[in-house]
């Protein structure tokens, strides 16, 4: 697949503070692209810049082919946008709202009418289309903004951590739409978030923290690299077992996190069969799984992701 969209050595620098430093990556056209890291760690900042709403302190970027220092006007035309916070006006109906963003990006009058209703059957909002964006739900108001970003039918999209703020239920069915939408119109997207389930549907997830990519591949093979398994343990005496673990398992990676032991084994199998008879603790509770990309996290960082946060 060709890149549709190429950062190099891109930099974002505050009062000699690199907020973005010298990072290089390429999106695929059609493939979603996930930006995974903690608040702060220079998502939104990376993609200010490509999509021409902060000036890079240096290096470059493309979409679409079009420089986005120097052909701005043709690099928006180019995208959609959905923003973390809610930019629609909610005292106009959803009619009105896309309506007002068709006339802002020249969609042709004899067209507007037809766009609208195609990105509504979408989002299934079609039945709503009159009513007034302040009686709809957090849910209703995030499928209405990605109507509002495909008007225009761009070549990319970019979802700004998209689900944040609504609840479990609702975040599941967002994400139906936004890959419904994948597969009806192959378009691109560009996705931040903290949320490692939603990193997980990407086709190549980046991995970012302090500025910096630190890994980039696909969710599947960010994983393989730490191979072996998780086993998660509590027992009624969690020091004293831990202590065991470490003088009996040779090269094992062991660590505590509030009441339950992490050990990192090659194998959960010879694990199980071989340790779990000889330890003189008493196990209360066992989970075995395989690395998340929160392990990655942490395996690149030191810290999991909501530890970065804090």
């Amino acid at each position: 697949m060709e890149s549709i969209i190429e950062v190099n050595d891109l930099t974002k620098t505050y009062k000699k503070t690199d907020a973005v430093k010298h990072i290089t990556f390429d999106v695929k056209e059609g493939e979603i692209f996930g930006f995974l890291g903690p608040n702060g760690a220079g998502k939104s900042t990376t993609i200010n810049m490509i999509c021409t709403m902060l000036a890079p302190t240096s290096g470059t970027i493309s979409i679409n082919g079009f420089d986005v220092k120097k052909q701005k006007d043709k690099v928006r035309e180019s995208i959609g946008i959905i923003f973390q916070e809610n930019t629609l006006d909610e005292k106009l109906t959803a009619n009105e709202n896309l309506m007002l963003h068709c006339r802002f990006y020249k969609v042709p009058k004899e067209k507007r009418e037809e766009r609208i209703r195609e990105v509504l059957e979408i989002v299934d909002l079609v039945k709503e289309r009159r009513q007034r964006v302040e009686t709809f739900s957090g849910g209703m108001k995030r499928r209405l903004e990605i109507a509002r970003g495909l008007l225009h039918y761009p070549k990319v999209l970019f979802l700004d951590e998209p689900t944040v703020g609504l609840d479990p239920q609702t975040r599941a069915h967002l994400w139906e739409y936004i890959l419904k939408l994948k597969e009806k119109e192959g378009i691109t997207m560009f996705l931040t978030t903290h949320y490692l389930d939603e990193a997980e549907i990407s086709d190549r997830v980046a991995i970012m923290d302090q500025g910096e990519i630190i890994a980039m591949d696909t969710p599947a093979a960010l994983k393989n690299e730490l191979g072996g398994d998780i086993i998660e343990l509590s027992t009624e005496n969690n020091e004293k077992a831990l202590a065991e673990i470490r003088e009996k398992i040779d090269g094992a990676e062991v660590s505590m996190e509030e009441d339950t032991i992490h050990v990192k084994v090659a194998s959960s199998d010879a694990f199980i069969s071989t340790f779990i008879k000889t330890l003189t603790i008493p196990v209360t509770k066992l989970n075995i799984r395989k690395p998340t990309l929160n392990d990655v996290f942490l395996a690149f960082t030191g810290r999991k992701i909501g530890e970065a946060e804090d």
